[in-house]
């Protein structure tokens, strides 16, 4: 796999992390400090209502809206209810396992999205640097990432002696991260050590602290650069604050001393992100079309249910026919959807409607490279192949906003929708207004106010219906135009 450098972009108010691969930004990570996401925080909470139609209860753990806990993810013996019941079975009724009022310790699995609150679970993890710490459960797990099921037997026996058991003092579960490979037993037994610490001082603190209360809070997105995104593959990290760069050797030196000598200060004159284009990719990034090198182009479309993309030709016309420009394009189409995946975070349910391929092997070929590029993504994905219709349907694991949905607020002028009513349209509602008015109230003349095209109208091509209105109702409308208003905006003056 090729290598890739990390770019942070850090000023008070806003960290940003840019992936740079082959010169092209493939992913991005924000946090403002202002808005900083909930995920992997611990909370005291108590729970609000118990609804059985839903399997789910709402707990309050000190947010504006309450957070969301689905009975999947209660806490059994070890496991959540659906590890416990396993899949495919009945899971037990959310009322007998809570009640309301109750007090639970519960973490941040999914961020609140729209209008929907936190997702919780009572099953608490806790990430190191080389491993997460399941403190309710006993198991030993080994990432599918690491080499052979040989070399996962070895790291797995390594890590039950390490661990040792509750008799003993030890005890507890732990998942070994791809970046433990290779590590030592001193480095995994001081992973195991602090993480241990870290879950009992948590502990302490739910039986000291009112419901609502805050118990732990994760890194923030300068510490997680080396915790989560530097690998094998990393060759730079490059910072452009000289005080966030001391910090973070600090961290680094404590906890991932492998990643400490890819750091780098950077003193350039111009910004860092100007290096690779970036502001200008993430501007792109908020685009509904993305065009493709061959002339072909995607549009991307962006819903609270599920996110489409669809695949077009545009101007390629490069191959020497029509079967093999369709199956250029799906290709070149294929690198192209990845990446935007990952640099514009879309999670859900994702449909791609790929150009209609005749041929059965060009279908395979299309779909075999997008579960190739597809694998360099460390979000958890599926991919189901191609729908009768011809649409490949995947999942895409969301635990934060999206690019567009962090950067982004609905236009207030079309509320989202992405267009707006033609002038004709407005002068249409205008008029029926007035009608309606005109039966309600005696006005000596009614004063229209509107934007200049809206205005523009009413004067040329709708001034007989309008005539005709004024003489039906028996009253004057004169008209006024306002350029601050938007396209769909009027008011009607009673003069």
């Amino acid at each position: 796999m090729p290598m890739h450098d990390i770019l942070v972009n850090w000023s008070p108010q806003e960290t940003r992390v840019a992936i740079v691969e082959n010169g092209a930004i493939q992913e991005l990570h924000v946090e403002r400090t202002l808005e900083r996401g909930l995920v992997g925080n611990i909370y005291a909470g108590r729970v609000a209502r118990v609804l059985p139609g839903m399997q789910s209860a709402f707990i309050d753990i000190g947010l504006e809206r309450a957070a969301f806990l689905h009975v999947a993810d209660v806490q059994i013996n070890g496991q959540t209810a659906r590890g416990h019941h396993g899949e495919g079975t009945t899971l037990p009724p959310i009322e007998k396992l809570v009640y309301e009022g109750q007090t639970l310790v519960v973490q941040v699995i999914k961020d609140p999205i729209g209008t929907k609150g936190a997702r919780l679970s009572t099953q608490i993890s806790i990430a190191g640097r080389l491993l997460v710490h399941l403190p309710q459960d006993d198991h030993i797990g080994i990432s599918q990432k690491i080499g052979s099921h040989e070399l996962r037997d070895q790291l797995r026996q390594r890590m039950t002696a390490l661990v040792g058991n509750r008799e003993t003092g030890g005890g507890g579960g732990f998942i070994l991260r791809t970046n433990a490979e290779d590590a030592t037993d001193a480095e995994l037994g001081d992973d195991i050590a602090y993480l241990r610490k870290t879950w009992a001082l948590i502990r302490e603190r739910a039986l000291k602290s009112p419901p609502g209360s805050l118990l732990f809070e994760d890194l923030n997105l300068v510490q997680r650069v080396l915790r989560d995104l530097v690998d094998d593959r990393t060759g730079s990290i490059r910072i452009d604050s000289r005080m966030q760069y001391d910090l973070l050797r600090e961290f680094g030196q404590l906890y991932t001393p492998g990643a400490v000598g890819r750091l780098q200060h950077y003193r350039g004159e111009r910004p860092i992100f100007d290096l690779y284009n970036i502001d200008q990719e993430i501007e792109r990034a908020l685009a509904r079309r993305v065009d493709l090198k061959s002339g072909g182009y995607l549009v991307v479309d962006q819903t609270e249910a599920l996110t489409t993309i669809d695949v077009n030709t545009g101007g390629f016309v490069g191959a020497r026919n029509f079967d093999d420009t369709i199956f250029k394009t799906n290709l070149e189409a294929a690198q192209a959807i990845v990446r935007q995946l990952r640099l514009r975070n879309l999670g859900g349910i994702i449909i791609i409607d790929f150009i209609d391929m005749t041929r059965s092997d060009h279908q395979e070929q299309v779909l075999l490279e997008l579960r190739k590029q597809l694998a360099r993504d460390r979000t958890k994905i599926t991919v189901s192949g191609f729908t009768q219709l011809g649409l490949v349907e995947m999942t895409r694991k969301r635990t934060r906003e999206s690019l567009a949905h962090m950067l982004c607020q609905p236009c207030p002028t079309c509320g989202g929708r992405g267009q707006v009513k033609t002038a004709r349209s407005v002068c249409y509602d205008i008029l029926r207004e007035i009608l309606r008015e005109a039966r309600q109230f005696n006005p000596k003349e009614f004063r229209v106010i509107a934007c200049p095209a809206v205005i523009e109208m009413l004067l040329d091509e709708e001034s007989p219906h309008l005539a005709g209105l004024s003489d039906f109702i028996g009253k004057p409308i004169s008209l006024q135009a306002e350029a601050t208003m938007n396209p769909e905006q009027y008011d009607i003056v009673l003069m």
